[in-house]
């Protein structure tokens, strides 16, 4: 049964009425908003990107977690990464362990319906969350990863375009290439150039 969200909610209330849905809702400030669900390429990226740096962290205290993971980026507001890793122990913001504190790596793979969002509001969202490390954004419709890391300076950015390009995950220990992120991935002859 789909239940529509009401305009605004407080953070108790989103929160209530979230647990009892079966879709997915982020809360920004008061206001709810419907996940939309992922498509084949979108879940082919995810699951191309989970098998490539999960291999890597078999020795690690690092780890992944799905799109299933809310995490709270800050007192009223919580979004729902495609992916997100943590190093440790996972913190929670209650015990019912659905509020995610401490991620150290936030994964998003754009659709055409969240490219702007992913781009602007959640790069904003996740550059404040203290535990975040880095950023990747991943676009499902052309060879291009960009990659924010926090350093001293503030947040730095690299763009990734080629195939052959492998993206350095410090944070975790281990790199992405491109080539195992879009296996599988047929695109137009022009866009993956």
């Amino acid at each position: 049964m789909v239940v529509e969200a009401p305009a605004r909610l407080t953070v108790e209330e989103y929160l209530a009425w979230e647990e009892k849905n079966f879709e997915k809702h982020e809360y920004i400030d008061g206001e709810v908003r419907c996940m939309a669900g992922a498509k084949g390429r979108h879940n082919r990226i995810m699951m191309n990107i989970a098998v490539a740096i999960g291999r890597q962290l078999d020795d690690s205290d690092c780890f992944l977690l799905s799109s299933e993971m809310r995490v709270k980026a800050a007192q009223t507001r919580y979004v729902y990464p495609d992916m997100s890793a943590v190093c440790g122990e996972e913190e929670f913001a209650r015990d019912n362990e659905m509020e995610l504190v401490n991620p150290v790596l936030v994964i998003e793979v754009t659709s055409p319906s969240t490219m702007d969002i992913d781009r602007r509001e959640k790069k904003v969202l996740y550059y404040e969350v203290p535990s975040i490390q880095a950023y990747l954004i991943i676009d499902q419709h052309r060879v291009c990863a960009e990659l924010s890391v926090r350093s001293e300076a503030g947040w730095q950015t690299t763009i990734f375009e080629k195939l052959d390009d492998v993206v350095p995950l410090d944070v975790l220990d281990c790199n992405l290439p491109l080539a195992q992120v879009y296996r599988g991935i047929p695109f137009e002859e022009n866009a993956a150039s």
